[in-house]
């Protein structure tokens, strides 16, 4: 473990060869976020990323309950318009660091993802979930609107009739229909989920950590553009790609049928 006494909301760990797991620990609220949570949560991929050997980020939540029930209600409710605004844009911050980290983050959700708890999920790179799970983006029962990118990262992810639904009716969806609807990869038993969240990171810890870097790169940026562009893109970051050590190696170990050894 990680420093501990740096954080009261969060566990950060290396669990294995460069695959750290982070998990929000509040069970009394869920796992719910609050300001302190998402500044614990930003120092910790600080310190995921100064650590040049990291290659998986996975995140889950404290229990079988919830992976993070939403915002933190109690916190919110106080807010001022321009203090409400400001833990939005708090929200919204640490969660485009997560879509634009180097290596993939992907998010084991064990019980609850509702609301910020949903657009937290939605902001990795994809999605295991135990077989308890719930999403959803119930935010209308509040009277306010996703803050933490639910409008736009939904409709990127299940479509926009499908994306609607969801929205204004603030109904859950279970871990299934979530798979189904193409929120989520994979559903497991929940004793099942870090396990198989571990095997994952392990498969993806083995492979070249540059070319999973760029892969991501144009993944995240060639979405939103026009598919000249984007293959554009595609053409020039291959062509990079073969300037690295680990291009070298991959293609010296297919030659001589062994196991590459990436750096």
């Amino acid at each position: 473990m990680l420093d501990p006494e740096t954080f009261n909301n969060i566990l950060l760990e290396q669990v294995r060869d460069g695959v750290y797991l982070l998990t929000i620990n509040r069970p009394k609220v869920l796992n719910a976020l609050n300001a302190q949570t998402l500044e614990e949560m930003n120092n910790a991929v600080s310190t995921v990323t100064a650590d040049k050997g990291a290659r998986v980020l996975l995140i889950t939540g404290s229990g079988e309950k919830a992976f993070v029930a939403g915002a933190d209600i109690a916190h919110m409710s106080n807010l001022s318009p321009l203090e409400g605004k400001a833990f939005a844009e708090h929200g919204m911050h640490l969660f485009r660091r997560l879509e634009t980290l180097g290596i993939p983050v992907v998010a084991l959700v064990n019980g609850y993802a509702l609301g910020g708890g949903c657009e937290l999920a939605m902001s990795c790179d994809f999605i295991l979930a135990s077989d308890n799970a719930k999403f959803g983006q119930p935010e209308v029962n509040l009277g306010v609107t996703p803050g933490f990118g639910g409008t736009q990262r939904l409709t990127r992810l299940v479509g926009t009739s499908m994306a609607m639904e969801l929205l204004v009716t603030g109904r859950n969806m279970s871990a299934e229909e979530a798979m189904q609807r193409g929120l989520v990869n994979h559903v497991y038993p929940q004793p099942q989920l870090l396990e198989e969240g571990l095997k994952l990171a392990s498969m993806i810890a083995g492979k070249s950590g540059t070319a999973i870097q760029l892969t991501k790169e144009l993944v995240q940026r060639g979405q939103d553009l026009d598919l000249d562009n984007a293959c554009i893109m595609e053409s020039d970051l291959f062509g990079l790609s073969f300037s690295t050590p680990d291009r070298a190696e991959g293609m010296a170990a297919f030659l001589e049928s062994r196991k590459p050894n990436f750096g």
